[in-house]
């Protein structure tokens, strides 16, 4: 077993986007701060409505997936089609723009808390056109498991496989390309975990309450709050929570897809050729096409 050390440490910095939002942004920050097929990580929370309310209006995107978890509040997601999705405190919407798809997130709150996190998840050129499609999960759906050292863990992507047991613990999303493994996990102050991740996936992680210690082969490395921490290769992870109350954690996995990455704002492609094609079709009201179907679930 291989356990995996720090590459690299990206400490995400505020910044605005949608109409106004206040986020914390690190991958994603610059072009070059992304890794394979992870394009951008957003925090978001605040107890201020003046830094959410104005939202995320319409707008369109193409050429990737977008994950969006709910840990606190209420948005209500709509498409150009007229679909419409009520994401809610401990919810999830996996979304997969592909060719294309415009769509509004839009506080339904106007105070109190309002936290969560959205992914980018870059697709193969091969799934890059393929039809939109969307998937709204509830708290109920997600895998959930209660771990040895009173800490739990929140599986929404992949399976949660610890290094001290055989059982693993499933989340709804399976069987894509680029198998993600999206976990949430809730570690109790001075508490150790060691979980697997398959070798051949690139993998990070980022504490948002907390600060986490890193050890491989010896050697310890802390990761502060709100700092995504690339990992580099292994098939073990050890982490250990460095907080005075509990640590809560993001773990992310996914296989990595080795081709060019041209981002132009919401639209992600191979080449500038596409992005140009892409913007074309925005324009002339032709970026989107058909109705968005379903995400297929895996029952958990």
């Amino acid at each position: 077993m291989s356990e995996r050390h720090i590459q690299q440490l990206i400490p995400a910095q505020l910044v605005s986007d949608g109409a106004g939002v206040k986020i914390r942004r690190s991958l994603g920050l610059q072009q070059q701060l992304r890794l394979d097929p992870f394009l951008m990580l957003d925090c978001f929370g605040s107890e201020e409505a003046a830094d959410y309310i104005a939202g995320f209006p319409p707008h369109p995107h193409r050429g990737f997936e977008t994950v969006t978890y709910m840990l606190d509040g209420h948005m209500l997601h709509q498409d150009h089609l007229g679909n419409e999705g009520h994401l809610m405190s401990g919810g999830v919407q996996w979304m997969t723009a592909g060719s294309g798809i415009i769509h509004s997130e839009m506080p339904q709150q106007e105070s109190g808390l309002m936290r969560g996190f959205q992914l980018w998840l870059n697709l193969p050129a091969a799934e890059k056109m393929k039809d939109p499609a969307y998937v709204d999960l509830k708290p109920a759906q997600l895998g959930r498991r209660t771990l040895a050292n009173g800490g739990h863990a929140v599986v929404i992507a992949g399976a949660l496989t610890l290094s001290a047991e055989q059982q693993t613990t499933a989340g709804p999303i399976q069987g894509l390309s680029t198998d993600p493994h999206y976990y949430d996990l809730s570690l109790p102050a001075g508490s150790e975990l060691q979980l697997q991740l398959p070798a051949e996936h690139n993998a990070l992680v980022y504490p948002f309450e907390g600060e986490v210690q890193i050890s491989a082969d010896g050697r310890e490395s802390l990761v502060k709050t709100h700092h995504a921490a690339v990992l580099g290769k292994g098939d073990s992870l050890h982490l250990v929570a460095k907080t005075a109350v509990r640590l809560l954690v993001l773990v992310l996995a996914a296989k990595p897809i080795g081709e060019p990455v041209v981002q132009y704002g919401p639209f992600v492609m191979n080449s500038a050729a596409e992005i140009e094609q892409a913007i074309r079709d925005y324009q002339a009201g032709k970026l989107t096409k058909g109705a968005a179907g379903t995400i297929k679930v895996a029952a958990v």
